[in-house]
């Protein structure tokens, strides 16, 4: 199995291009299976969640091509590939592929919205909370659709005139359940009021390519998504979003190590809160008409304290790529965990590398230390994974991390980004 080794090498100067979003790129995959017509999307990262739900989409009959790169284009582009499900030609979703992934759940709205009934695994994915499936569920019987749970599998139908448009307020901000009510209501017949739904920018990334294929949505990135139902659902080219968890991670990065650093094609109202905590530590960050520009020059990182809630506030999947930062601060920060109730996973592995860190429920007390030292530690999860790259980059010795298939589902060509502003990483085959 891989592993990544990271030798403490001083800072880092240079560029690092920005990948579209995971995040915004699995949701937009899912929608292909609304329409017989291609859907084209570019910039597409390359990332191990893409490959694992273009397994899943084929089942049901999507078929999908990469397209050859364009004038310009590096290897560090984001690919452009083509999504066609021509016709659904299997409505179930089966364990082995759902369990690699929680988002291929995600398949059930379009799944009944086109063919009125899916049969879709219970998920799988990351061990960060338990992230019930309660709200997909009312959220769709809400649209009349009826559900029964058997064997492992949820078994969904619709009407046999279809879904009908309504108005629901989910109980709690769902990422997931946004996206699934939000397509699965694009082909439903009338209007739905989806209250209280997600604002996170890759929803509106959604909503908006959704537009271009047809849909009538209003209301994007606010609480109230207004949706009036088509009857069908056409092809559209579509660009994903920069990935702002990439962004932030990155800045963290150099905020760490010091250094200057260009994070191009970054935007930063998709992390505000989270660039302004940033700054709060010490480093510089600027907007350029090329990308984001991070910089820390000289001086001591400062504490800072970040309580983690829905866009637009601090996202959860920046919590472990910042307590790692603060672990290196001069006093005294405090983490606060809102999202999942079980995120502090990385703790007991900054621990190994010399991090002080304590943990009271929902919050993590961080006193900085002067220096950090390389050991093996585990990844445990996608995010937390990247804490203990950060923390490599100054600790004293080599960090080895194990078990990186965490990182490639969310982050593309890692090892070759920091490589090239001057970080000493390399992956090595564990044999």
């Amino acid at each position: 199995m891989d592993k990544i080794l990271i030798r403490g090498n001083g800072a880092l100067n240079g560029t690092i291009p920005i990948s579209g979003a995971k995040n915004a790129a699995l949701p937009l995959m899912i929608a292909s299976l609304l329409t017989s017509e291609p859907l084209t999307l570019e910039n597409m990262p390359r990332l191990a969640d893409v490959e694992a739900l273009k397994s899943i989409l084929s089942n049901h009959g999507v078929d999908y091509r990469v397209m050859g790169k364009r004038p310009g284009d590096t290897d560090m582009t984001g690919q452009r590939i083509a999504f066609q499900a021509s016709e659904i030609v299997d409505t179930t979703a089966p364990y082995d592929l759902v369990r690699k992934m929680r988002a291929s759940f995600w398949v059930i709205g379009p799944l009944l919205a086109r063919s009125g009934v899916a049969r879709v695994s219970l998920p799988g994915g990351c061990a960060i909370g338990t992230r019930p499936i309660d709200l997909f569920i009312e959220s769709l019987e809400a649209l009349g659709a009826e559900f029964d749970i058997d064997a492992g599998y949820v078994n969904a139908k619709a009407p046999a005139n279809g879904l009908k448009g309504a108005r629901f307020r989910f109980p709690k901000v769902s990422v997931g359940a946004t996206h699934v009510m939000l397509m699965a209501a694009t082909l439903a017949d009338g209007e739905t009021v989806i209250e209280n739904a997600a604002r996170e920018p890759e929803v509106g990334d959604l909503a908006n390519c959704l537009n271009a294929m047809g849909a009538d949505i209003s209301g994007i990135g606010s609480s109230t998504l207004t949706i009036r139902g088509v009857t069908s659902l056409h092809g559209a080219n579509h660009e994903v979003l920069p990935d702002r968890i990439e962004t932030g991670t990155f800045a963290a990065c150099v905020a760490m190590a010091g250094g200057d650093v260009l994070l191009k094609n970054a935007r930063t109202e998709l992390l505000q809160v989270a660039l302004d905590t940033l700054e709060k530590t010490g480093t510089s960050v600027a907007m350029t008409n090329e990308g984001l520009r991070v910089s820390r020059k000289s001086g001591e990182i400062q504490p800072v304290d970040f309580t983690t809630d829905p866009f637009p506030g601090f996202p959860t999947d920046l919590q472990a790529q910042y307590m790692a930062l603060v672990t290196r601060a001069s006093g005294v920060s405090h983490v606060k965990e809102m999202i999942f109730e079980n995120r502090f996973m990385h703790v007991q592995e900054l621990a190994r590398l010399g991090a002080n860190i304590s943990i009271d429920g929902q919050t993590a007390t961080v006193t900085g230390v002067e220096r950090l030292s390389g050991a093996p530690v585990m990844a445990t999860d996608l995010r937390a994974s990247m804490s203990l790259v950060i923390a490599g980059l100054v600790a004293d010795g080599e960090t080895e991390v194990n078990r990186v298939y965490h990182l490639d589902r969310g982050f593309e060509l890692l090892e070759e980004k920091l490589s090239a502003v001057g970080a000493d990483i390399e992956r090595v085959s564990g044999g």
